[in-house]
């Protein structure tokens, strides 16, 4: 198994990275319910919409995995040192 990345990080830029990180989610959730409700209101709206318009609520989900997954990791790091 692979040891942790964050383990060689000081306390100060552990924190750093946790918060950035944090804030990047956060965004990135904004943004997919943003879409979602856009692309509810073109359904609802219009009777001819193109498959395409369903790309961004299909690749969110792909990149908003690894961001969860790095935050849990930082998380579980801050944790171990007790910060």
């Amino acid at each position: 198994m692979k040891k942790n990345i964050y383990q060689e990080l000081s306390d100060n830029k552990l924190l750093k990275k946790r918060e950035l990180m944090k804030g990047v989610v956060i965004g990135f959730g904004i943004i997919f319910f943003v879409a979602i409700a856009v692309l509810l209101y073109l359904f609802s709206k219009y009777d001819n919409i193109p498959f395409a318009t369903l790309v961004p609520v299909f690749i969110l989900p792909v990149t908003f995995a690894p961001l969860l997954i790095n935050l849990s990791l930082l998380n579980k790091e801050s944790k171990n040192r007790n910060l």
